[in-house]
C-alpha cells in the first residue's frame, strides 16, 4: 500500500532500547521507534595520590573481554598533583607486563581564555598524536592542580578483544589548563591500537606526578 501522507504530530520519535529501528502503522499515523544501546555499569576506580588507575580484565569485577563490543570510560573532575600536566591513557596486551602498544591517532583541541584577553583558537596538535607510536595517548591538554582545576571526558573503545581487526578509540574532554593564562580547553581525539592481539588492561595516568583525586567509571556499551 502506497504512503500517501505523513502526519508530523503523531509521530513518535521516542528511543525505546530494546525495540528494532523502523515505523509501524497506527490509527492516527505512523510511529518511529528507535534501538537504543544499554549501558551496563562495570567498576568505579577513585584516585587518592595514585599513580596510575587500571582496569583489568578479569580482576576486581572487570570484564574487558567480547561480552560488549564497546566500552566506555567517563572520567569525572580528574586533578593533577602537578600543576600543567596531560591526562594520557594505554593498553595492554600480555598481563600488564608492559602498556606500549602501538597507537596510530589524531588530536585537535579548542581553547578560550578567561579573560577574554587572547585570541580564541582551534589547533592541531603535533605534539599530541602518534603515528605508530608506544607512548601513552593524551586525552587532554595541560590541566591545572589548583584546588578549582580539573578534567573530565568520555572515552569509547570498540571491540578490545577482537584478534582480527585494530582496535579503535574516540574521546572528547575539557578541562581548565594550568601554568598561567586560565583557558576552558575541549579536546577531540581519535585513533586506533595497532594490533590484533586483545586488549586486557587499560590504564590512566598523569604525564607526570599522581592523580590527586577524581573518579573513573567504565561501562559496557550493547
Amino acid at each position: 500500500m502506497a504512503l500517501n501522507k505523513l502526519k508530523f504530530n503523531s509521530l513518535n520519535v521516542t528511543p525505546t532500547a530494546g525495540k528494532a529501528v523502523g515505523f509501524n502503522s497506527s490509527a492516527n499515523g505512523l510511529e518511529a521507534t528507535l534501538s537504543g544501546g544499554a549501558m551496563t555499569f562495570i567498576k568505579k576506580l577513585t584516585a587518592s595520590s595514585s599513580s596510575t588507575l587500571s582496569f583489568v580484565d578479569g580482576s576486581s569485577d572487570v570484564v574487558l573481554d567480547s561480552t560488549y563490543k564497546e566500552y566506555m570510560f567517563i572520567l569525572n573532575n580528574i586533578h593533577p598533583a602537578t600543576d600543567a600536566v596531560n591526562t594520557t591513557f594505554q593498553a595492554s596486551t600480555d598481563g600488564g607486563s608492559n602498556y606500549n602498544t602501538t597507537i596510530t591517532s589524531t588530536f585537535f583541541r579548542a581553547a578560550h581564555d578567561e579573560a577574554d584577553s587572547v585570541v580564541s583558537s582551534v589547533v592541531y596538535g603535533t605534539p599530541q598524536d602518534q603515528a605508530q607510536g608506544s607512548a601513552f595517548q593524551t586525552l587532554n591538554y595541560q590541566t591545572g592542580n589548583d584546588n578549582d582545576q580539573s578534567a573530565t571526558g568520555i572515552l569509547h573503545l570498540f571491540n578490545p578483544s577482537s584478534t582480527t581487526f585494530v582496535k579503535h578509540f574516540i574521546a572528547n574532554t575539557q578541562m581548565m589548563n594550568g601554568g598561567g593564562t586560565l583557558y576552558s580547553v575541549e579536546s577531540f581525539h581519535a585513533g586506533y591500537f595497532n594490533t590484533t592481539t586483545a586488549l586486557t588492561r587499560f590504564q590512566f595516568k598523569f604525564a607526570s606526578g599522581n592523580i590527586d583525586s577524581g573518579t573513573i567509571k567504565m561501562y559496557g556499551v550493547k
